[in-house]
């Protein structure tokens, strides 16, 4: 029998349970995993409370990616053989599929070749990130070498992943802190400049910052009002990015009343997960990183799986700097 994380109410961290379960033979489309290291994400919290955007189909398991290697590949599947060593991308609804378990049935679609060199745990804490912020950053062209990028709540394992992807593109990362206790790790991250929003007025330290003329981008988990400030430090044609909803109160439209010109636009990581051609190219853009060493993973703890409540407990404490990642013992 396997072993996997399930739930029959919504609730805190003590509603998770490791069970055994029937993983079973995969269907079409389909492959199984063996599971060796799983990284979390925020989603996994606000789903497991019934604050995400959809609701738990109860007994539910929950969970969006994972690093291990093939067991089983079902019918029509291609490109995929046993023992490939493989991530599991956010690419399906935690209704349908879960990777918090030892063995897991994925949808192939859903599933991204790895370097084998890459350890499991450094892997789990590549793919949410990573493609979040290829998407963001460097899909769609937005971000040239030289512009400044404004990466708020930085310390997130997409916000690092934002500093070295904008790194790579020969951008600038400007990364914001509520708290100076993270200030000298995100420095020490590759943020080029931290503006800790607790002390220092936003707008007025990215004019300063920039010589005056603002960020041309700016990538926000947050939204809810605090989008006011981000835009007053928005370059004259530059972008808001909204990709979270850390703050559940109301976004408004930023600056109405004055019509500044920017742009400004949800994303989710989906736009790239759910798109064959552009997952396709997200996925070759983060390997590239990869191998050259462009891009580290930061794996700030480590947890078991029969840990996972305390895993959970931990992301909510918000003290973590990078990923929080749970390993599985066979």
């Amino acid at each position: 029998m396997a072993k996997a994380v399930k739930f029959d109410r919504l609730g805190g961290a003590e509603v998770l349970e490791l069970r055994e379960v029937e993983v079973g033979e995969p269907g079409p489309g389909e492959l199984r995993i063996r599971v060796d290291a799983i990284g979390l994400n925020r989603a996994e919290v606000m789903f497991r409370d019934g604050a995400y955007f959809y609701q738990p189909v109860f007994p539910s398991g929950l969970g969006y990616e994972a690093a291990g290697a093939v067991e089983a590949v079902g019918e029509g599947v291609e490109g995929f053989t046993a023992g490939d060593t493989v991530g599991v991308v956010p690419a399906f609804l935690q209704t349908d599929y879960g990777t918090y378990g030892d063995h897991v049935l994925v949808p192939a679609a859903a599933t991204v070749h790895r370097p084998a060199s890459i350890a499991p745990e450094q892997a789990a804490a590549v793919w949410m990130a990573y493609l979040t912020a290829y998407g963001a950053l460097a899909e769609d062209g937005r971000t040239r070498p030289g512009d400044h990028v404004l990466i708020t709540a930085a310390s997130s394992s997409v916000g690092l992943a934002a500093i070295q992807t904008a790194l790579h593109i020969g951008a600038v990362p400007i990364a914001t802190t509520r708290t100076a206790d993270k200030k000298q790790r995100l420095l020490d991250a590759g943020a080029a400049h931290v503006i800790v929003t607790d002390d220092e007025d936003l707008p007025a330290r990215l004019k300063e910052i920039t010589g005056g003329t603002g960020v041309r981008t700016a990538f926000d988990p947050v939204a809810g009002p605090g989008v006011e400030a981000i835009a007053e430090g928005i370059a004259p044609g530059g972008h808001l990015i909204v990709y979270g909803a850390l703050d559940p109160r109301t976004t408004p439209l930023p600056n109405a009343q004055s019509f500044p010109a920017l742009s400004t636009s949800t994303y989710t990581l989906f736009e790239i997960t759910t798109d064959p051609e552009r997952l396709a190219r997200g996925v070759a853009f983060v390997n590239a990183g990869l191998t050259t060493g462009s891009f580290t993973p930061v794996v700030d703890k480590t947890f078991d799986l029969t840990e996972i409540a305390d895993a959970h407990r931990y992301m909510e404490s918000n003290a973590q700097v990078g990923k929080i990642v749970v390993t599985v013992r066979h």
